[in-house]
């Protein structure tokens, strides 16, 4: 069993201004790692913005030029860190949704191209076809990204449960209307519900960061990203990020990594119970 501590990198996310995001992004890394941070969680696409039009054209390849400005941050700040890109892929010159975990020599030693995408989304990213566990100094860590969690795709997290993560990081951008306030709710049980699933079959920490700011641009242009970025584990609800559109923000939580011991058909039974 291990401690660990993460930083939820709650960040402003700008359509179409990746310098800008990236910059916003290393001082949330450097913030985290003067707090003892041994990973930090950024949301997903935070280069270009969610659905951003621009990111059609202008995504990098992976590793490239972004990924690598977080991967020398990495080193740096000696940290590892889980972050969401925009991805071409100059194969097929398709994009993807992707989110990648860099370790703390900066090496990029795992990506994720997201699976579970939203209809309105399928101009801006192919499907992934690939889900994987891997093996750090921290523990067996598993990723996916936003929509994976939604209910009709539970699965995702399962498998990954299923392959042995012992904690899943989920890089996100949660949107409601422009006019929802902090007092309606907007998530209520949405997303608690689903990583407290994962949390008690697998007993595993499922952690997911959200972007704040206003979405500019593309099919959900006029709604806002504020945050309310969660963590669970085993017991519950460890932690719930601000309600806030405006700024960024870092929360600090400590997990407990470790292997549940269960695997094959009990991990079924407790499913399926």
């Amino acid at each position: 069993m291990k401690k660990t501590k993460i930083g939820l990198g709650q960040l402003l996310v700008e359509g179409g201004e990746p310098e800008r995001n990236l910059d916003r992004a290393i001082e949330l890394i450097t913030k985290a790692k003067k707090n003892n941070c041994e990973i930090i969680l950024l949301p997903e696409c935070l280069d270009f913005g969610w659905t951003h039009p621009s990111g059609l054209e202008k995504s990098k390849e992976i590793p490239g030029e972004f990924s690598k400005i977080l991967s020398n941050s990495a080193k740096e700040n000696n940290i590892y860190i889980c972050a969401g890109l925009t991805e071409k892929n100059l194969i097929n010159n398709k994009n993807y949704n992707s989110a990648i975990l860099i370790d703390n020599d900066g090496k990029i030693i795992s990506k994720y191209r997201k699976i579970n995408i939203l209809k309105k989304a399928f101009e801006f990213y192919d499907i992934g076809n690939k889900l994987e566990v891997i093996d750090t100094k921290l523990g067996k860590i598993g990723i996916n990204i936003c929509s994976d969690n939604y209910h009709d795709a539970i699965d995702i997290g399962y498998v990954l449960g299923r392959m042995g993560a012992e904690i899943i990081l989920s890089p996100s951008s949660w949107t409601v209307d422009y006019n929802v306030t902090e007092e309606m709710d907007p998530y209520k049980n949405k997303w608690i519900d689903q990583f407290q699933k994962i949390s008690k079959i697998f007993g595993i920490p499922v952690i997911s960061t959200t972007s704040v700011g206003y979405i500019v641009g593309g099919p959900f242009e006029g709604k806002k990203m504020v945050g309310c970025s969660i963590a669970t584990d085993k017991n519950g609800l460890l932690i719930k990020g601000d309600f806030n559109e405006f700024a960024s923000d870092l929360k600090i939580v400590e997990v407990e990594i470790k292997n549940s011991g269960i695997k094959g058909t009990e991990i079924g039974k407790k499913i399926y119970k």
